[in-house]
């Protein structure tokens, strides 16, 4: 039996590689004859520049920018060819932005690491988004790429104030932004309103930074925040779209540098896997995305996650046929102590269940 293993990162947990690499030790271990294929995934947040390596292969630059709030952060680009891949997470991550939070955190770093790698040659430059910890609307990018304006753009949303006129960069290279979040810049589905709270920002706070992004897209574009994926990793995708980016699915783009479509019509099952099964993996995550692409293939799609948090039906709508939860296994404590511990055993029990042995 073949089995096609394609996970997302477990956040804070396991990166998309050591999920997979997990998984396929706690199979092998029920079912030693079956042969697995490794493809850890990712939608564009955090691991997208090491699954995309570990697919391509290509040359890892190590380059260090600017953190959220000033510090040197380590961050990388993926060369391969003419192509690049920047991953925003590393430069802007919520990891990163700690107890100063969103509101004075900037995106500049994120302009560092596209710049880098237009100075190594690149002629397209796909920027992974998501995971971020910033709101400033993308402007932090725009300033570390030659943009000016009437007021700081390199010191988060709230510096912003007042901001009239931007004058934009000319970047000479093809940009794609790398989401899968559909969401505007502003107003009642924009960056703020439905991300900000998961990176501190507190209720009250919401209107007043909302309103800082209406003034960059009055000085800027309207209508680019308006469009689809504008709002994505806290407006970095309204920076990126100013600036002539095109968007693609975060989830397509690995999928296609992975081979995914044809490895999962070589397998006979496909697992996947992710930190929080719930019924929001239907919103471009890497658990939907994978299960579309075995249902092309008329394979079954199988879940292993942290928690899973929907029932059988909307199961099922996200095109998954069993999910199985590594929490319920083996408990909250050790399923954060020994993730990769874990998640094997729970590998091992899924295989009794859906391997030939």
């Amino acid at each position: 039996m073949r089995v096609l293993v394609a996970p997302d990162k477990f956040a804070g947990t396991l990166t998309a590689v050591e999920a997979a690499q997990a998984i396929a030790s706690g199979w092998a271990r029920r079912a030693p004859a079956d042969e697995l294929d490794l493809a850890p995934m990712s939608d564009g947040g955090p691991g997208f520049v090491d699954v995309l390596h570990a697919a391509l292969g290509g040359e890892l630059l190590a380059v260090t920018v600017r953190g959220p709030h000033g510090e040197p952060t380590p961050g990388s680009v993926l060369l391969v060819g003419t192509t690049a891949y920047v991953e925003s997470a590393q430069a802007c991550g919520l990891h990163l932005t700690g107890a100063e939070g969103a509101e004075t955190a900037s995106s500049y770093g994120v302009g560092e690491l596209v710049r880098s790698a237009v100075e190594a040659g690149a002629t397209r430059v796909v920027v992974g988004l998501g995971g971020s910890g910033t709101n400033d609307g993308g402007a932090g990018l725009l300033a570390a790429l030659g943009a000016t304006a009437d007021r700081p753009l390199d010191a988060g949303p709230l510096a912003l104030e007042g901001v009239s006129s931007v004058a934009l960069p000319a970047v000479g290279v093809e940009l794609v932004a790398a989401s899968d979040v559909d969401n505007p810049l502003t107003g009642l589905f924009g960056a703020t309103k439905v991300f900000g709270p998961q990176k501190g920002v507190a209720e009250d706070r919401l209107p007043e930074l909302d309103g800082r992004l209406e003034e960059l897209a009055a000085a800027t574009d309207r209508r680019t925040a308006l469009e689809k994926g504008a709002g994505a990793a806290g407006g970095l995708g309204f920076a990126l779209l100013l600036l002539g980016a095109t968007r693609e699915p975060g989830i397509g783009l690995v999928a296609a540098a992975v081979g995914l479509a044809d490895r999962a019509r070589a397998a006979d099952l496909v697992l996947t896997g992710e930190g929080a099964f719930d019924f929001s993996s239907r919103s471009g995550k890497v658990p939907y995305g994978v299960a579309e692409i075995a249902a092309e293939a008329v394979r079954p799609c199988v879940a292993l996650a942290g928690q899973v948090l929907v029932g059988s039906r909307e199961m099922r709508a996200l095109g998954v046929e069993s999910a199985y939860s590594l929490v319920d296994l083996v408990g909250e404590d050790r399923a954060f102590a020994d993730p990769a511990g874990s998640l094997a055993d729970l590998a091992e029990r899924v295989a009794r269940s859906w391997s030939r042995e």
